[in-house]
């Protein structure tokens, strides 16, 4: 069995294999067979690897228990127009005696996660990642989900933002002033889109040097797609950077106010995904990037 991770301090309800193997056993018992390995932890959900081709994936903390209802709600609904492999629900988990919350069983995307992938490797599928969004950045019904952290207007978020902005954050003048540019940007005012919330390199999986998946759409929901697009810097380099806009204005054209803000956006995680190093060492190489990229720029 594959060691767990170091646990993260946000976790209020672990998921170990033999608590993982007895929610299968009372639910889905014709998939309690098969192995169970690969975990990995996120920062709202853990992941157990099931057999080959499956996965178990089970909120970690009360805060994140809805964002799994979440995907279960609307994945289905959205994966016909992403022309890129998603983890749909196959099965769904209840609560149980020692676990209080809904879970999932998904598809598991053969690939490797793109954080651990160099980033000069992925200017050849950026393209495709512009495809993928811009096909997920359609208008959005009024039921879409909510979300106060993700595609707000970025006056909605800076009493936030800014204390974390310390001058232990590595480029930080450079992020202090991207994020100021964006609050001077016009603000989105067209209907607001579907957003993944969060296409991070953690959340992205590359396959033989083209793009296998769009993982965790927990922050799923609705707004400016600005706050998607901070992946052209959280992702790659200037290379790529300008493949993915290119492709990007050739679908959507959004104006360069859009890109102002989602420069913003990707400061804005830069500490963020700093702020565990030692349990993310990934996330924390993600985050450096971004502000080299955010400096850069």
């Amino acid at each position: 069995m594959t060691a767990p991770l170091p646990r993260h301090p946000l976790i209020e309800v672990d998921v170990d294999a033999d608590l993982a193997r007895a929610l299968l056993r009372e639910q889905h018992p014709d998939l309690a067979g098969l192995p169970l390995h690969g975990r990995t932890n996120g920062w709202d959900n853990l992941t157990w690897r099931l057999g080959d081709d499956l996965a178990v994936r089970f909120p970690v903390r009360a805060l994140s228990s809805e964002l799994v209802e979440r995907e279960q709600r609307w994945l289905p609904v959205l994966a016909g127009r992403v022309p890129v492999p998603l983890p749909v629900p196959l099965r769904a988990g209840r609560p149980g005696a020692r676990y209080p919350w809904t879970w999932s069983v998904v598809p598991w995307l053969h690939g490797d996660v793109v954080a651990a992938t160099e980033p000069t490797s992925r200017t050849a599928w950026a393209p495709a990642l512009a495809d993928a969004l811009a096909a997920l950045h359609v208008p959005a019904p009024a039921d879409a989900p909510p979300n106060p952290y993700r595609g707000v207007p970025l006056a909605e978020r800076d009493d936030v933002v800014v204390p974390r902005f310390t001058d232990a954050v590595p480029h930080v003048d450079a992020l202090r002033a991207a994020w100021g540019d964006g609050l001077a940007a016009p603000p989105w005012a067209r209907p607001a889109v579907w957003l993944h919330g969060d296409p991070h390199p953690g959340n992205l999986v590359s396959r033989d040097g083209a793009l296998a998946g769009l993982l965790d759409f927990g922050d799923l929901t609705s707004g400016d797609p600005a706050s998607d697009l901070a992946t052209a810097w959280l992702t790659f380099d200037a290379a790529g950077r300008a493949a993915f806009r290119a492709r990007t204005d050739a679908l959507r054209g959004w104006d360069d106010a859009t890109w102002v803000r989602a420069r913003a956006w990707a400061a804005a995680l830069v500490p963020v995904l700093l702020a565990h190093p030692d349990e993310y060492p990934l996330m924390a190489a993600v985050g450096r990037h971004a502000a080299e990229q955010v400096a850069e720029a």
